[in-house]
């Protein structure tokens, strides 16, 4: 660490001495008694400009190519191949514009460095070349928008009526899974009810609340769509999954969702990367706290037979914590009571 720190301040040193030395040198230029060093000085700089463009341009294929498979994550959802694609398109339209504009910036200053008689040609407009590089870019960027906006208004579309719905919930500094039963509607919830017992703010009055029942991690089945029901308690929160290629903010107070169609069990995933301990998982991308890094769920894709079969083994909420049953209705009640005796019956 020392050493580090040591080398750090060396480098910096040199750094301040060289800074030093050019400044002399500039006002050496700027008081005209010096064209030799001006001449010079430009001749290095401007071979430096080819030197970086050459070593750093290099550096940046290589290291792209190195690690390619650590950031292009395999494609866990239908509508993940979308979004890629759209990635791809607009990686390889502005990573041709930007290779483009920065050979030409970093090669100019080579080109076109300081020689003593050359004068600056005046150029001062040219209405063909406004046009083409105004209306191209234009036509472009619309093209980009325009699909990307096709794909978000999809993805955030009413889902299919046979979509799973899974309720999300964010908090500091965790995430409450809620599922809406056999009837698959979730009941109401309003934030007043929020309590120790009572954590999603649950409506036990609403009947469809009668049968929802909470999960440690989100179970979804292949090949079916599932819909995401997200919403926050109390800041800004954003639901990430990236294999799916799923994100959608958690906003207080403005519940948000977003469908997909999963097209690899956990099992399949495993084995195709080759790694027995791979799971999908839900992560905030929403800097929201101290424990922001610790919000995070487990998501467990299976086959549609395995997930009815999870589904019919799970307790609600009533039959784990029979006193949120009190104080409702009694045609509520009566639900409620059987829920309680079924699960003391097993």
């Amino acid at each position: 660490m020392y050493g580090f720190l040591i080398a750090v301040g060396v480098l910096l040193l040199l750094s301040i001495i060289w800074m030093v030395y050019r400044i002399q040198t500039l006002v050496s230029v700027v008081k005209g008694s010096d064209k030799k060093i001006a001449s010079g000085s430009n001749k290095v700089n401007a071979f430096l400009f080819v030197v970086f463009l050459v070593a750093i341009g290099g550096l940046m294929f290589w290291y792209s190519i190195k690690e390619f498979d650590n950031y292009q994550l395999p494609i866990g959802s239908e509508h993940g191949v979308v979004t890629d694609q759209l990635f791809w398109v607009t990686m390889a339209v502005t990573g041709v514009v930007f290779i483009i504009t920065h050979i030409l910036l970093f090669i100019f200053p080579y080109k076109y460095q300081y020689q003593e008689g050359r004068k600056a040609s005046f150029y001062p407009d040219n209405n063909k070349l406004e046009i083409i590089w105004t209306v191209v870019p234009g036509v472009v960027l619309a093209g980009l928008v325009i699909s990307g906006w096709m794909a978000w208004s999809d993805i955030t579309a009413p889902a299919p009526e046979n979509a799973h719905v899974v309720e999300i919930m964010g908090y500091q500094f965790a995430w409450d899974i809620r599922y809406p039963g056999k009837d698959n509607v979730l009941g109401d919830y309003d934030y007043r009810l929020t309590s120790a017992q009572n954590s999603m703010g649950i409506d036990f009055t609403d009947k469809n609340s009668v049968d929802d029942f909470p999960s440690p991690v989100v179970v979804i089945p292949k090949g079916e769509p599932v819909l995401f029901k997200i919403r926050a308690r109390d800041v800004l929160h954003s639901v990430f999954a990236p294999h799916m290629r799923l994100k959608m903010d958690a906003v207080p107070g403005m519940p948000t969702r977003f469908w997909f169609v999963p097209t690899k069990t956990t099992a399949e995933m495993r084995e195709e990367l080759g790694n027995p301990d791979f799971n999908y998982e839900i992560a905030c991308t929403e800097i929201c706290g101290r424990g922001h890094n610790s919000m995070r769920r487990v998501i467990e894709v299976v086959e549609p037979a395995a997930y009815q079969k999870w589904v019919s083994e799970q307790k609600t909420f009533i039959q784990t914590n029979p006193a949120l049953a009190e104080g409702i209705e009694v045609e509520v009640k009566e639900v409620a009571e059987i829920q309680i005796e079924s699960t003391n019956n097993k």
